[in-house]
């Protein structure tokens, strides 16, 4: 019959490590804030788990046995592995970072972050590779079964266990082509009612708070197509006469990267003459990567590569 295994006291290696390093049991007791009773208790303890008398009387002080001598650098050596385990991790070396880190947003957003982001690995962490995920519509059970590393976008799914950091606020704001009959006169409700819309959901929905904001004034709006992608609908609108709302920085806030994607279709920005809702822009993750330095690295990124532009959500 097999003896069961010994079993492992952290607290012995520690103890053991103090004795050998002070040669003394009062002053071992001091450095591991206990008593010299409690402390000679542990050497006795010692003493029967290694069959040796580790420290022996010689006049007023202790000297160690040979056995004693040849464990004090292993005991020290155990004692500061020990520590390093068990202290709360640390922050991680971006430069020595080899990961690649997936993130789901949609394609205006990821458009804005990708550019900033992957300058910020270049410079930091030049090992980080980054997968850009389509959105969808589970992000929080991709969060939750490691699918994806960070969603970054308006955040509208609630689970109980998802970390959730708002960054910038936006408002909407339309977008139209620069000879757009909408462009020569005085924006007014009516004539933005009365234009064509795209509107932007990967639901497929063809209302949104516009159209609330529109109701209030007996007014109603034309959506002539829903599209699941705001770049496909900035598209459409620089080669028609349709609307595309887009989010834009706030007034007296710095431009928004995220309209750095109507400069490139050429389209120009009418603000909106209805009180709309602003937009908010963050990011989710799954709490076992709250502490991963790695992790942290990444969502600092984000957090720096989208508010270099904006401001910080309110």
């Amino acid at each position: 019959m097999n003896s069961p295994e010994p079993v492992i006291d952290a607290h012995l290696a520690v103890a053991l490590d103090a004795l050998l390093a002070e040669q003394s049991v009062t002053r071992a007791a001091a450095r591991l804030h206990t008593s010299p009773a409690a402390m000679s208790r542990t050497l006795g303890r010692l003493r029967r788990v290694l069959q040796d008398p580790l420290l022996v009387r010689a006049g007023q002080t202790m000297v160690p046995t040979p056995r004693a001598q040849a464990l004090r650098d292993e005991a020290a050596t155990v004692v500061r592995r020990l520590g390093a385990l068990l202290s709360p991790g640390a922050g991680v070396d971006p430069a020595a970072l080899h990961s690649t880190f997936t993130l789901q947003a949609a394609d205006l957003v990821g458009a804005a972050l990708a550019p900033g982001l992957l300058q910020l690995a270049g410079q930091e962490a030049p090992g980080v590779s980054l997968r850009f995920r389509a959105e969808d519509l589970e992000a929080g059970p991709a969060l939750r079964d490691g699918r994806i590393d960070l969603e970054v976008g308006s955040i509208d799914h609630v689970d109980p266990e998802t970390r959730v950091e708002e960054l910038l606020a936006l408002r909407m704001v339309a977008a139209v082509r620069p000879d757009h009959p909408l462009t020569g006169r005085t924006l007014t409700p009516a004539r933005l009612a009365a234009a064509e819309h795209v509107v932007v959901s990967r639901r497929g929905r063809f209302t949104g708070p516009l159209d609330t904001a529109l109701a209030e004034l007996d007014l109603h709006r034309r959506v002539t197509v829903v599209l699941p992608s705001h770049l496909a609908a900035m598209a459409l609108a620089a080669r028609s006469d349709v609307v595309c709302l887009i989010p834009a920085a706030l007034p007296g806030a710095a431009p928004s990267p995220l309209t750095d994607a109507a400069t490139t279709f050429g389209l120009h920005l009418l603000d909106i003459p209805l009180p709309l809702p602003p937009m908010t822009l963050g990011m989710a993750w799954h709490p076992r990567h709250a502490a991963d330095g790695a992790h942290h690295w990444l969502r600092d990124a984000v957090r720096r590569t989208l508010r270099a532009a904006g401001s910080p959500a309110t």
